[in-house]
C-alpha cells in the first residue's frame, strides 16, 4: 500500500509572527519556516505503518512556489521514499489545494492519504481504525481504506533527521507538476480584507478568597 503525506510549509512554530504594515497578510520575508508540526506527526506516523510492514512506500506532497523543495527534502531526510511538488507561484486556497490533492490521488492512487491522526491499520480486512477525540474522550472509528485522515499535536514525536539521510536526500529528484498538469485551474474563491494581531490579553490580578472569584466570575466574566 501507498501512502501519501501532504506537507506544508509555515512560518517556524518558534518564530513570533508579525503582521505586514499594510495589514494585507504576515510577514514572512527573512523569516525562518519550516514543515509544519502536524504534517510532521503525520509523516510520522506514515513512516512507522510502513516501518510495522503495512505499508510500501511513503510519498510526500507539498505546493507552492521552489521553497517548497526545502520541505521536501526535509520529508525525504526523515525516511519518505518519494516527494512530489506541485509548482505554482500563484496564491492558494483550500479549495484549489484540495482539488490538486483529488487530482493527484487519482495519479497516485494511494491507499492512505495522511494529514495526520492515530492509525491502525487492518492489512487483511484493507481497513483503518482511527481513534479521535470528541467531547469527553475518544471515539474510535473503521474505515474502509482508501482513506483521508487528520492528525493530532499529541499522536507521536517525530524522529530528528540524521545527517547522513539529510545528504541523501539532496541527491534525490523531486517529482514536478503544474496545476496544468493536473488539469486544475487555479482561481481565487477568498477575499481577505484584513489581517490584524489578536487583542492583548489584560494582565491576571491575585485575589484573596473563593468568595472574591465567585463574585468576578459572575459579575465580571458572566460565566456562572
Amino acid at each position: 500500500m501507498r501512502i501519501m503525506v501532504a506537507v506544508k510549509r509555515v512560518i517556524d512554530y518558534a518564530v513570533k509572527i508579525r503582521v505586514k504594515p499594510d495589514k494585507s497578510g504576515v510577514e514572512t520575508n527573512n523569516v525562518k519556516m519550516s514543515m509544519n508540526p502536524f504534517c510532521e506527526i503525520a509523516l510520522e506516523e506514515a513512516l512507522r505503518i510502513k516501518e510495522s510492514g503495512n505499508a510500501s512506500e511513503v510519498v510526500v506532497v507539498s505546493m507552492g512556489g521552489p521553497q517548497c523543495a526545502e520541505t521536501l527534502r526535509t520529508g525525504l531526510a526523515m525516511g519518505a521514499d518519494r516527494a512530489i511538488h506541485v509548482a505554482t507561484e500563484t496564491s492558494l486556497y483550500p479549495l484549489a489545494v484540495a482539488k490538486l490533492l483529488q487530482s493527484l490521488v487519482a495519479t497516485e492512487q494511494p491507499g492512505l492519504v495522511m494529514l495526520g491522526k492515530q492509525v491502525v491499520l487492518d492489512k487483511e480486512k484493507q481497513s483503518v481504525t482511527v481513534d479521535r477525540e470528541v467531547d469527553g474522550g475518544l471515539e474510535t472509528v473503521r474505515l474502509d481504506l482508501p482513506a483521508v485522515i487528520t492528525s493530532d499535536l499529541r499522536l507521536n514525536q517525530p524522529r530528528y533527521a540524521t545527517l547522513p539521510n539529510i545528504m541523501k536526500a539532496k541527491s534525490k529528484t523531486i517529482k514536478k507538476v503544474t496545476p496544468e498538469e493536473l488539469q486544475v485551474q487555479i482561481k481565487p474563491d477568498l477575499e481577505i480584507l484584513e489581517v490584524v494581531d489578536p487583542p492583548k490579553r489584560k494582565s491576571g490580578v491575585m485575589l484573596s478568597s473563593v468568595d472574591e472569584l465567585i463574585d468576578k466570575l459572575k459579575n465580571e466574566a458572566h460565566v456562572i
